[in-house]
Formats: C-alpha cells, sequence, structure tokens
C-alpha cells in the first residue's frame, strides 16, 4: 500500500479522535458499567466460545478505533486487546479503558500486518467490523494476520458493511437503489474529500482520505487462502447507521423501507483456524 495514501487516511482518523469521542458518548459509556456495544458481533460470536460466555476468552480485536467495542468485549469478560493504526485513537482508547475500569481491555498501536509480532501470542477469538476493510489495500496480507493472530481451532468474525451497499449512490433522495460506485476492486484508491466526517458537522483540516472497493469473492477468497475455513456467511438487512437517505429505522437498526427493492446491507464472516 502506498504510504502516502495511509500517511493521509491516518491524519484524518487522527482528527476525527476527540469528534467521535464526544458524538459516541463516550464519557456516558464509561460511566455506565451496564453499557455494551457490539451487540451484532456478540450475537454472531456466542455459539463459537464456549457455553456462548466470552468471561476468560482470549480476543484480539483489529482497527478498533477508540476502544468502545473492546471495552465492552471486556465487560462481557474477556482478556482482549485492541489494535488500530491512529496514535490518537490508542490513546483514547487506553484514557477509556482506565476510567471504565476494565483492566482485561488493552491497546496496541500498530498495523494489521505487524499485530502478529507486536502482539507475540495467538488468541481464541479475533474480530473486525463496522467500517473496516474499506481502509485496506490488500486483503491477502489482512487474512494472513489473522490466520498468525489465532490459535489452531481459533475463530475469527468479520462484521461489515456489505460490498453491494457500498457500490450505491449515496446521496439519492428519490428512494432509487442505482449502482454508482465500484463494485470490483481496483489497484487505485477513490479519493475522498467529504470536509467532515460521518459522526459529526465538525469541518476537518485533513479531510481527504482514500478507500478501496472489495467486493465478496476478494473478501472469501482472501481468507481462504490465508489456510482459513469458513463456516458461517450471512446477508443482513439492517445495519448501525443511517447509510442511504430512504432508509427507516426499525427495532433491529436502519433498514430499506418494507415494499421496496432490496439489497443486502450489512455481511459477515465467521472462519476458523484448522
Amino acid at each position: 500500500m502506498s504510504t502516502d495514501y495511509v500517511a493521509t487516511n491516518m491524519r484524518n482518523w487522527d482528527e476525527r479522535v476527540q469528534d467521535h469521542l464526544v458524538a459516541y458518548g463516550a464519557d456516558d459509556f464509561v460511566r455506565d458499567p451496564g453499557a455494551m456495544w457490539a451487540g451484532m458481533e456478540a450475537i454472531l460470536l456466542a455459539p463459537y466460545v464456549p457455553g456462548g460466555s466470552f468471561v476468560d476468552v482470549d480476543m484480539a480485536h483489529m482497527q478498533c478505533h477508540i476502544g468502545t467495542d473492546t471495552i465492552s468485549f471486556a465487560r462481557r469478560g474477556a482478556r482482549i486487546v485492541g489494535t488500530d493504526l491512529s496514535g490518537e485513537a490508542i490513546r483514547a482508547a487506553r484514557d477509556l479503558a482506565e476510567r471504565a475500569g476494565t483492566p482485561n481491555a488493552s491497546f496496541v498501536q500498530c498495523a494489521n500486518e505487524d499485530a502478529p509480532d507486536v502482539l507475540g501470542r495467538r488468541f481464541d477469538v479475533v474480530f473486525t467490523s463496522v467500517g473496516v476493510l474499506a481502509w485496506l489495500a490488500d486483503l491477502d496480507s489482512w487474512a494472513r494476520s489473522v490466520q498468525k493472530l489465532l490459535r489452531p481451532g481459533g475463530v475469527f468474525l468479520v462484521y461489515d458493511a456489505h460490498p453491494m451497499l457500498n457500490a450505491m449512490e449515496y446521496e439519492r433522495e428519490d428512494g432509487k437503489l442505482v449502482v454508482g460506485e465500484p463494485y470490483f476492486r481496483s489497484d487505485a484508491p477513490g479519493r475522498f474529500d467529504d470536509g467532515v466526517t460521518y459522526a459529526s458537522e465538525t469541518l476537518m483540516d485533513n479531510a481527504v482520505t482514500y478507500q478501496w472497493p472489495h467486493d465478496l469473492g476478494e473478501i472469501l477468497g482472501s481468507l481462504l487462502s490465508a489456510g482459513l475455513r469458513i463456516e458461517a456467511f450471512g446477508e443482513h438487512e439492517s445495519i448501525p447507521w443511517k447509510a442511504l437517505p430512504a432508509m427507516v429505522l426499525t427495532d433491529a437498526g436502519w433498514a430499506l423501507p418494507t415494499g421496496g427493492p432490496r439489497i443486502p446491507l450489512m455481511f459477515s464472516v465467521i472462519a476458523r483456524r484448522p
């Protein structure tokens, strides 16, 4: 991956942190010991941990951002380490974990490809979720890191926006589903300059980002090529945020209106290291 793309993205993500601490309600989250994020991730992983419990399960959370999902699994009893390339995000995550009183959640700044060597151990469960794959140019390298982080028999979850959703035109107000972005990957990333993050209207100094589309074949193929065995695959009709203007809020999250055309909004993969 071009170091220029990575450096540009990291300046953007470092700048996002303070806004996201406010937008995510981080202060309220750490004050409430019963606050549990990553609900769908826990539901998807529960059948693959002993008794459906995360107590004493060794977990790694790749691309953890400010660590709210990581801390949520610590509150469920896991021993968990979160990794992220953003130094500002890791500093924020460590502060949140200390204030939340979760010493079983730790955080390390590193790239995905460096995580196996930096962490120096293997885990029962590795996961990554919601808005992560678009920031990666090379999924083969990502999948190899996942494989190295897992103990034999360990499981991996990726839960992210569906590539079909990512290919839609996002700004349409007529409710139509129209493909306007690439579905299949290309060597050159897309350049975005939205001015703000998805979580607030604060104008950013480092507004430019670069992102890569990844189709389902590439995602699944990278995990298989790394030697992982796919045990479950799901396509989901709800999503944690309002990704398209026509979406309506339901008990399960944001969804497309009933009676109209529907596409998968999220996908999930459970893979195991044999």
